[in-house]
């Protein structure tokens, strides 16, 4: 994963563990004080949610464990991880840039492209003025790589 990726991930879990955990706990305590558990609404709410902050925190060590942060300035030449990819749509010319990242750190809002999607497999390997062609669930795409950045 990218260095911005990593430092995401680790804020997230620093988050979880020093607010959200202890925010949880509290909860479930004054849900308890509240009464019978079996009728108590917030005290099944409280631990509910205290499951998915363990689960989030879990998942975010794991992969934070086995994270290999690689510095995308560093690197040159055909696409791979870390590139920033700059195409065009060639069916309605639409120009769009991604940054092929780590499926952990994805996001298609923000421009990152998870190095497992469809479109950035094609991409792999690829050079500038190279056509890709990506099988989408809305059908085949066909997009021309304008630029590829290493940043």
């Amino acid at each position: 994963m990218t260095r911005a990726g990593y430092t995401a991930l680790e804020t997230e879990l620093k988050k979880l563990k020093s607010e959200e955990r202890p925010a949880i706990i509290q909860a479930i305590a004054e849900a308890r004080e509240l009464g019978d558990l079996k009728e108590n609404a917030e005290y099944h709410s409280a631990r509910e949610k205290q499951g998915f902050i363990e689960g989030r925190i879990k998942e975010l060590e794991g992969a934070l464990g086995l994270a290999e942060v690689i510095d995308p300035k560093s690197l040159s030449g055909p696409i791979k991880f870390g590139a920033t990819v700059t195409v065009v749509d060639e069916d309605t010319d639409e120009e769009k840039t991604w940054q092929i990242v780590g499926e952990h750190e994805a996001s298609v809002e923000k421009g990152l492209l998870n190095i497992k999607s469809p479109i950035a497999r094609a991409m792999i390997g690829k050079e500038e003025g190279d056509s890709v062609e990506v099988r989408t669930p809305g059908g085949a795409k066909s997009y021309e790589i304008l630029s590829i950045a290493y940043k």
